[in-house]
């Protein structure tokens, strides 16, 4: 597939999954007086003070419940990856997506035990996590996905059109939570992700077109 095909197509649907992210996030506060972020209309001012709080206690909520599934994904990629990539570059970045998505998915659910009481939910295959439809028309991470994956003529051409648009998601989903959170926690989180999900982005576009154009 052209890879500016790849790219646009992914482009597209991580626009939809904005929708569904904010309107999943937020709609339990609209008829409260508050605007997308939590932002007062008309109300009070304590009543804007507890809906803002509300409303981002809400986005870290409903994001580690999508984080998570989100990274197992990758994660599942990744280790595919090892097994059947021919190339030492690809290797090399699975590696570092294993160790640091792990580890990531490690603080999400601690800070979700202490934070909300609870274990975080399992999460049935959706559009934030492991059934999020890719632009080679797999499930990103999900069985079909990895079934694709492991029986893909070329491997590492599928792990690049399954992880750019897969990292592209993960991304969008970091900016809202950046608008909508003030747990430091969380925004050191997005900045971490931003930083290490930026540049494998950058470098599997790079070997893409250097690979396949």
């Amino acid at each position: 597939m052209n890879n500016k095909i790849v790219f646009g197509i992914g482009g597209i649907i991580i626009g939809l999954v904005i929708a569904i992210f904010f309107t999943t996030t937020i709609s339990p506060y609209s008829n409260a007086g508050f605007g997308m972020m939590g932002w007062r209309s008309n109300s009070g001012s304590n009543q804007g003070l507890t809906g803002n709080t509300q409303v981002a206690n809400n986005i870290d909520r409903h994001f580690i419940e999508q984080m998570i599934p989100h990274h197992d994904g990758a994660v599942a990629m990744a280790k595919l990856a090892l097994e059947k990539s021919k190339r030492t570059e690809i290797k090399t970045l699975a590696t570092a997506i294993i160790e640091g998505q792990t580890k990531e998915i490690q603080d999400m659910e601690v800070w979700y035990k202490d934070w909300f009481g609870k274990d975080v939910p399992q999460v049935s295959t959706g559009m934030m996590g492991g059934g999020m439809m890719s632009s080679s028309g797999m499930h990103m991470g999900g069985q079909e996905d990895m079934t694709v994956l492991e029986n893909a003529k070329d491997f590492d051409k599928a792990f690049l059109e399954a992880m750019i648009p897969h990292h592209q998601l993960a991304l969008m989903m970091v900016r809202m939570l950046e608008a909508g959170s003030n747990r430091p926690e969380m925004l050191q989180l997005a900045k971490n992700i931003t930083n290490s999900q930026s540049k494998e982005i950058q470098q599997m576009q790079a070997w893409y077109v250097q690979w396949y154009k």
